[in-house]
């Protein structure tokens, strides 16, 4: 794209009261934003029926904040991807309201995509269990597209960029501005090995009405969205709704009954999501299948371990693994199992995450 297309896209994405689908209406009509803005205000009314501000705003009026954004965009290498141009994501192009224009830092991935979101206020054992989950499947060709905030979202962007995969970052702000401010250096690595994305010019703050609008795109990437730690509202509630809305697949992590942080996975669930305990149960799904890889070697030797807290050890990797199927994998009943992570766990050697599960844990 050239300078000067830039500046004729983003003239009419900063036309205050020019909305996205009077935008795309009016590209529609003309074919491209440089005829649209050689129109008048009138033509854009009667060609295209755009309203209100959009019309009572002299041309030239949004001067200022497109010279802020040109620039910006030149000195970060921002990409722009129109719906018209055929780099945009084929999945989100056939949702009801897609973006018009999608600014990008990054590379595009090229492999299936698989949202995870949550609880911006999660359990330390969920975002462990996220992270897991996002690295096994980061292992086996799923690119993890998350929201980038604290928490789950964080977590699961972690997880894909320790895995052999990549990660999108869809943000409720421009592309320059890196929020929330503590994740510069995963925003960063983002960046170097996968993608961030915005609906929104350089310059945009993170607003609380962007995020709804940032959770349609979210899942309008992805084939399939998946939930870890979500109350009853939480905002990946509204991700899971708009996933619905577009066909996508809902998928949700279980956790303990009564545990707030769950109440509304378990909700998903009750209403037709399918049940997430493992890595496995996501690539069975789309009939994949799982390589798990034995638990890497450890600098320090292991401390003096009976049979059966070696075997149950040897179960362990880092996809979640219930304690009733190690207990069945290894020989054992629940209750001896029990015993013998806790002891595990002491030693460093495995974490347990909500709903029953367990990892493996490497001492330091």
């Amino acid at each position: 794209m050239t300078k000067t297309d830039i500046t004729n896209w983003l003239r009419l994405h900063l036309t205050r009261g020019l909305g996205r689908k009077s935008l795309i209406t009016l590209i529609n009509y003309y074919g491209c934003a440089e005829a649209a803005l050689a129109a008048t205000r009138q033509q854009w009314a009667r060609d295209a029926g755009v309203k209100g501000k959009a019309l009572t705003d002299p041309p030239g009026a949004e001067d200022t904040a497109v010279t802020a954004a040109a620039a910006t965009i030149a000195r970060l290498n921002i990409d722009l991807v129109t719906l018209w141009d055929d780099r945009y994501p084929h999945q989100l192009r056939h949702i009801s309201d897609p973006p018009a224009l999608l600014y990008t830092r990054g590379s595009w991935p090229q492999v299936k995509v698989l949202a995870i979101v949550g609880s911006r206020h999660c359990s330390i054992p969920g975002q462990r269990w996220a992270e897991a989950l996002a690295t096994q499947l980061s292992n086996h060709q799923f690119t993890i597209v998350s929201g980038m905030a604290r928490g789950i979202d964080s977590a699961a962007h972690r997880g894909a960029l320790q895995g052999k995969g990549s990660t999108i970052a869809v943000l409720g702000c421009g592309v320059d501005q890196i929020y929330p401010k503590e994740n510069r250096s995963l925003y960063q690595h983002i960046i170097e090995r996968g993608l961030v994305i915005s609906e929104y010019p350089p310059g945009t703050p993170p607003l609380p009405g962007h995020f709804p609008g940032r959770n349609r795109i979210i899942s309008g990437l992805s084939e399939g969205v998946l939930i870890v730690e979500a109350a009853t509202k939480s905002g990946s509630l509204i991700t899971a709704d708009f996933a619905l809305e577009q066909g996508r697949d809902v998928f949700a992590v279980p956790g303990a009954p009564h545990d707030k942080h769950a109440s509304g996975c378990l909700e998903l669930i009750k209403q037709g999501a399918t049940l997430v305990s493992e890595a496995s149960d996501i690539l069975d799904y789309y009939g994949m299948h799982i390589q798990t890889a034995p638990p890497q070697s450890d600098s320090l030797p292991l401390p003096p371990l009976s049979d059966g807290q070696q075997t149950v050890l040897t179960k362990l990797t880092k996809t979640p693994l219930h304690l009733d199927k190690l207990a069945s994998e290894s020989g054992l009943t629940p209750m001896e199992v029990s015993a013998i992570v806790l002891h595990l766990e002491l030693l460093g050697l495995a974490e347990s995450l909500p709903g029953g599960h367990y990892i493996r844990g490497f001492p330091s």
